[in-house]
């Protein structure tokens, strides 16, 4: 089963991501861990990305989808893998594609997290963490029990991350609009794109997954 998951920072994508490895067997594949090991590896493909970042300029699409191909044929791919982050274009999505039918392979479901974005910044924006266990909490979803106290050791001191906040959250709402914008048709026209509700519970967020995931023939490992 080979996914692309899509959704804006702080949808959850990265929590769904974590349970799909451990529930099907899959693989996460970053675009930018990925880049960053053949350039530390020194491989024909990462000098030749590391040539054309030096220059400034953005890898072709061809480049990044050579990348995909040599990691896709590794062992642990052979149950599947998420994309997270590529690709951003339908010339991309084409080029992936095309790809993996060379190598009897094709992307299975296309799983965009729906958001709110007035509700998804009210949830960034309001983040906050001890800074001495690291709890969790939020100003209005999840309060300390007692003001300025944390609930686990009784620390007085707090952090929030310097980019939780609204105006920070309503710039990367943007970009990701405009980076996931353009594939959006080209996936629904191809019935390959289910969107699920990414403002409802982690639990509730994971079974419309799976459920959708298992309609399709994936087989839970775990």
């Amino acid at each position: 089963m080979n996914i692309i998951l899509l959704g804006p920072p702080g949808a959850g994508k990265g929590t769904q991501a974590k349970r799909l490895e451990a529930r099907y067997g899959l693989v996460q594949i970053s675009t930018g861990d990925m880049l960053r090991a053949e350039v530390a590896a020194g491989s024909e493909l990462g000098l030749k990305a590391k040539e054309i970042m030096a220059r400034g300029d953005f890898l072709p699409d061809d480049v990044m989808v050579a990348m995909i191909d040599k990691r896709v044929q590794r062992p642990d791919c052979a149950r599947g893998f998420i994309l997270d982050g590529f690709p951003r274009t339908e010339s991309q999505a084409e080029a992936l594609d095309a790809m993996l039918r060379k190598r009897g392979m094709k992307i299975d479901a296309v799983l965009l997290l729906d958001v709110d974005e007035a509700e998804l910044t009210e949830r960034i924006a309001g983040r906050f963490t001890c800074a001495k266990c690291g709890a969790s909490y939020h100003d209005t979803l999840k309060p300390t029990q007692k003001p300025n106290v944390c609930d686990v050791c009784g620390s007085h001191e707090f952090t929030r991350r310097p980019d939780d906040n609204r105006e920070t959250v309503a710039n990367r709402l943007a970009v990701y609009r405009r980076q996931t914008a353009p594939i959006l048709p080209y996936y629904k026209d191809e019935g390959r794109l289910e969107r699920i509700d990414g403002m409802a519970s982690i639990q509730s967020v994971a079974t419309a997954i799976d459920q959708y995931l298992e309609k399709l023939g994936a087989k839970p490992v775990s």
